[in-house]
């Protein structure tokens, strides 16, 4: 029973063997029968698997992009989204042919030839477009140079430094580089020196504008071997046309209404209370919406931020203005209620007594030191004592005259002059603030 058992299951296992081959047999025959006698020439004996120049050297592929759109460009992700169209050349010496056109054919067909492995470095994501077919084309000239072209869309990160936003300048590159063969086995090179990329002239993008661009050819370094790298590098320059509009104006306008109300009365309570804090409130809704489309890092601090801040420092300083003004106005009306000639003898007979004060504290020792002189010979110890203390009193009283004087500098005599002052101090002093934000961020 084991040996029957044996022969059934070894005669099953030659019949399906020779079935898969019957099937197998006409159908290489029908695919080969499909191609044109010259492209059945070329692919006789090809092997795909075996790069070009397999014992002789590394194969040279050139390189060459048309940009046809840059899509996005998000701050958020620092990224930017792009539809190339990437073009590959290089010399196969089995696919030479007689002739002397070029075999263009179907890109399905790029199947049965070795082609690079070249990928997008910094890509996050990308596919190749299928509508209606795979766009993809191959091309054989007679010398067994291939052309191969794709048409992909790829979302590439782009490091971004934020900190002159929204007068930036940011510069983004697109890197291509052979995933598994090495310098010695694959050369990349730029077809065309910098006008192998195309399609940055006529390219109209929302917000930026390709200032420069340029290619350089150089190596990426990894544990397993140097591999060859062609790197694209272009600038872009933001338009701060849609910011001053947007943004600039708006706070701008703001801290100018928050002066109207250095001209209304001190009396209008309501209405310079309900002035501040409508601006402030309005400026602090135009920050948050200012930094909705920017990524929430720590480590940026950018110019809108600075120019925004100094904004609301104005805003909230004039609502601070009116707060001191009425508090000293307030003051001055419960001072008189006194006659002002008492204020004025009390203040000085304060002053005075203070600095009696301190003078009898000065000259006391003086005194008690002469009568002792009169009575015995003094030391020399005593006389440098004497001197130290006089020393001491002197610079005590220098310092409360002093105090005095910065107290009188502080001191409102009219808090309507306040107003007067503010009218004059803050747009000054918000015209040199502006100078000297735009030089530095325009050309620092």
């Amino acid at each position: 029973m084991t040996m029957c058992s044996l022969k059934c299951c070894s005669l099953k296992a030659l019949f399906l063997l020779l079935l898969y081959r019957s099937m197998q047999i006409p159908k290489a025959e029908g695919k080969g029968d499909i191609l044109p006698p010259t492209i059945q020439k070329i692919i006789k004996g090809y092997n795909k698997y075996l790069r070009p120049f397999f014992d002789n050297g590394p194969v040279s592929v050139g390189m060459s992009l048309d940009i046809a759109s840059i899509d996005t460009i998000s701050e958020i992700n620092m990224d930017y989204t792009a539809t190339i169209f990437l073009r590959q050349r290089w010399t196969d010496e089995r696919l030479c042919f007689d002739g002397n056109k070029s075999l263009s054919l179907d890109g399905r067909l790029v199947e049965m030839l070795w082609v690079p492995d070249t990928f997008i470095v910094d890509s996050k994501k990308s596919f190749l477009h299928d509508v209606t077919v795979e766009n993809r084309l191959i091309r054989i000239y007679p010398n067994g140079t291939v052309l191969y072209a794709i048409r992909i869309t790829t979302t590439v990160s782009c490091s971004m430094d934020l900190t002159k936003y929204p007068m930036d300048k940011q510069t983004c590159t697109l890197q291509l580089e052979s995933w598994g063969y090495n310098i010695n086995d694959v050369m990349f090179y730029w077809t065309r020196g910098n006008d192998s990329v195309r399609g940055l002239d006529t390219l109209q993008l929302a917000q930026y504008t390709v200032e420069d661009h340029f290619t350089s050819v150089t190596e990426a370094v990894y544990e397993t071997g140097r591999y060859p790298k062609l790197v694209f590098h272009f600038e872009l320059k933001r338009n701060i046309l849609y910011f001053i509009l947007e943004t600039y104006v708006p706070s701008i306008l703001l801290v100018v209404l928050s002066w109207v109300s250095f001209w209304i009365s001190q009396s209008s309570v309501p209405a310079r209370i309900c002035i501040g804090v409508t601006t402030v409130l309005t400026m602090t809704t135009l920050m948050m919406g200012a930094r909705t489309s920017l990524p929430n890092a720590n480590c940026f601090i950018k110019a809108i931020d600075v120019y925004l801040g100094i904004c609301f420092s104005f805003i909230f300083g004039a609502l601070l203005e009116y707060a001191v003004t009425h508090f000293c106005t307030l003051h001055q009306l419960s001072s008189k209620e006194l006659p002002k000639i008492i204020d004025d003898d009390d203040d000085e007979e304060e002053k005075n007594g203070v600095l009696a004060a301190v003078t009898n504290s000065c000259s006391a020792p003086d005194n008690t030191n002469k009568t002792d002189s009169n009575k015995s010979k003094q030391t020399s110890t005593d006389r440098k004592r004497e001197r130290s203390q006089h020393s001491v009193c002197s610079s005590a009283m220098s310092v409360m005259k002093r105090l005095f004087c910065i107290f009188d500098c502080f001191h409102v005599k009219n808090p309507y002059h306040i107003d007067n002052y503010a009218r004059f101090s803050f747009p000054l002093s918000f015209i040199i603030i502006n100078v000297l934000y735009w030089v530095y961020y325009l050309y620092f």
